[in-house]
């Protein structure tokens, strides 16, 4: 994008004064004069207003309106958007430069109300028109540039607003407060980092101090630009910090994934009384989704319920959304049922949170509810169903889904509905089925799919097609260490060690390192976090031992013997089974055992798919310990009590 450079003219000539006319203004008639038009102003009575003003007067140069009673009007048809009106107005302000003694159409303050008023209504062209009618005037005052340049910017238009103000400077005319601020947040929506770094520059350079406006737009520059240490020097510096300040810090963590500082800042807002805004938990939120801390979010829960105010839709949906992903699903169908009013994201959030926890007699239900309440499903809806009968084996039903989609309700497929179907006909067993919709799709298949169609093949020990898709998978992604270490276990299921060691080399020739496993559990305020074979200190301290000896003679009781196929090393049996029991979410559960109250719902997290051991294993310790272990690894959510699970074991 070429943008004239925005140093400020080393002469700047600011003209002041009112816009010359081209009659002698006669004695005008204030709003006083016409005892009702506040009135109707008031009261939303927007034609009997007009037809005061249209009106042919007896004596036009005594009784015509003055620059108050046109502002005033002008204003009402912006706040209601009443784009007739304002056009009305309009034309009778150019009827009125041909006969009336005044020419209200080129006073600055009438002509940055008209801009505004078309830039509400949508009508950039209209207010550009306005805009250049007189632009080859000596001086246009920068009332008017700003009000040109948040026309662009409310209709979307960054690279025009910004335009615009790059015009004024060549003008000579000083930019102002409003001026700064709304050629930030152009740069802001640009990511345009190196203008908004000149456009500080002059603000530093300015007569006047930068308002809490500017100041605001400055910080949420650098915020969203993604440069930190200058958000956080603009945000220390700031002599004031209102919510748009706080909300502004927290997202420039956000946008840089550093969820511990976003939370912790959003504790120190709330430490210093600053209280919160929707916009404020609409970030924040996300952030307890993104690392399932379920105790955070039932916090600021409670904070929505003490409010005063009513939470809006988009809030909610926030909330319904952290629950889900923490799943909390009853609380989220609580939130969903409360609600007064929904939108569609409402209704596929929950539908979301339903298949995610392996609810899927719930969710179907729910997308009938959502049919005879008349919203339109849309292509969210159906990943969500695909995606959640795909979890629990619902093959017929999420095919019927598929063909439904495009004929019942006009939502055409992508290639992410192609790979929910891929995956649902591969998992359970249907590969040739799924092998021909990748052939049939009418794009190409993306990464995703050929990912799922591996994975299939890993489940039904499909090696040959499996080599295959592989082979497909290195040309296309070549460091995605998954694709290699599928593979990999396929070969190790089978004893195929020679097979195994070549893709390990493949993958080390190539710099690529397999994720590590890793799970995590929240107690209280705490993270606690551990990896495959970690958490030595823990293992060897009193407190692990003693649960530990206590639960494994229990299981051994019930039968339990480690299954060490898991293990896909070519290593002894001992070595297996020790390996197998330090399995990253057997830490995190005997943390939770060991660190809450009997009774107490365990919660784990865990960045890669739950091994079928550690499945049983964790199933057993539920029924042992009458605990409710919730478990959601790289793929679903898993509600394990009394010794079954959500999954029904088919994952």
């Amino acid at each position: 994008m070429m943008i004239p450079a925005l140093s400020l003219p080393t002469t700047i000539t600011v003209v002041s004064g009112p816009a010359t006319h081209k009659h002698k203004a006669p004695p005008a008639v204030s709003t006083n004069s016409i005892p009702t038009f506040r009135t109707l102003l008031k009261s939303g009575k927007l034609d009997e207003a007009l037809r005061l003003i249209e009106t042919p007067p007896s004596n036009r140069c005594e009784t015509q309106p003055d620059l108050e009673t046109y502002s005033l009007l002008l204003h009402s048809c912006i706040t209601k958007k009443s784009l007739e009106h304002g056009q009305r107005l309009h034309l009778h302000l150019i009827l009125s430069r041909d006969t009336a003694c005044h020419d209200f159409l080129n006073n600055p303050i009438l002509k940055s109300k008209l801009i505004t008023l078309y830039s509400v209504c949508g009508r950039i062209d209209e207010a550009r028109r306005v805009f250049d009618d007189g632009l080859e005037a000596e001086h246009v005052p920068e009332s008017m540039w700003v009000a040109m340049s948040i026309a662009y910017s409310r209709n979307g238009l960054s690279h025009e607003s910004l335009l615009v103000y790059s015009k004024m400077l060549h003008r000579s005319i000083r930019p102002g407060n409003f001026a700064f601020s709304s050629a930030l947040k152009a740069c802001s929506h640009l990511s345009e980092l190196f203008i908004g770094r000149a456009i500080h520059a002059q603000i530093l350079k300015s007569e006047d101090s930068p308002d809490q406006v500017v100041n605001n737009a400055l910080l949420r520059l650098y915020a969203n630009c993604g440069t930190i240490d200058e958000a956080y020097q603009m945000f220390e510096v700031m002599g004031q910090r209102n919510i748009v300040s706080w909300n502004s810090w927290i997202a420039a963590f956000v946008c840089r994934d550093r969820t511990s500082e976003s939370l912790d800042t959003f504790r120190r807002m709330q430490g210093e009384g600053i209280g919160f805004s929707w916009v404020t938990l609409t970030t924040i939120l996300p952030v307890c989704a993104r690392i399932t801390s379920l105790h955070c979010g039932k916090e600021i829960h409670a904070q929505m319920i003490k409010s005063t105010a009513l939470p809006d839709v988009p809030v909610l949906n926030s909330l319904m959304d952290m629950y889900a992903k923490c799943g909390a699903v009853n609380y989220c169908q609580a939130v969903f049922r409360g609600m007064i009013s929904k939108d569609l994201t409402s209704w596929n959030t929950m539908l979301m949170g339903y298949a995610i926890s392996g609810c899927m007699t719930e969710a179907i239900d729910l997308f009938d509810e959502i049919i005879e309440m008349g919203f339109k499903p849309d292509g969210v809806t159906f990943i969500a169903l695909f995606s959640g009968c795909s979890h629990v084996g619902l093959t017929v039903e999420g095919k019927k889904f598929f063909d439904r989609m495009e004929t019942d309700f006009g939502v055409s497929p992508t290639v992410e509905h192609y790979a929910c179907l891929v995956d649902l006909l591969g998992r359970a067993g249907q590969i040739k089925e799924a092998l021909d919709v990748v052939k049939s799709m009418p794009m190409n298949p993306s990464c995703s799919i050929w990912g799922s169609l591996l994975n299939s093949c890993r489940i039904h020990g499909n090696i040959d097609l499996g080599e295959v898709v592989a082979k497909r998978l290195f040309e296309i992604e070549s460091n995605n260490p998954s694709n290699y270490v599928i593979l990999s276990n396929m070969y190790a299921k089978v004893g195929r060690w020679e097979d195994v060691k070549f893709v390990r080399e493949m993958m080390e020739n190539k710099g690529i390192k397999k994720e590590t496993g890793c799970s995590w559990i929240q107690i209280r305020n705490r993270i606690q976090t551990f990896v495959a074979g970690g958490g030595i200190e823990f293992r060897n301290s009193k407190e692990y031992k003693k649960v530990w000896n206590e639960l494994m003679e229990a299981m051994e009781e019930m039968g339990y013997v480690p299954d060490t196929g898991v293990v896909l090393h070519d290593v002894e049996e001992e070595i297996k089974a020790n390996w197998v029991c330090g399995h990253s979410e057997r830490l995190a559960v005997m943390f939770g055992l060991i660190h809450t109250g009997s009774g107490v719902p365990i919660h784990v997290m865990k960045n890669l798919r739950v091994c079928n051991d550690c499945h049983t294993w964790i199933k057993i310790t539920s029924k042992v310990t009458g605990r409710l272990i919730v478990l959601r690894d790289q793929n679903r959510f898993h509600h394990l009590k009394d010794g079954a699970c959500s999954c029904k074991d088919y994952w």
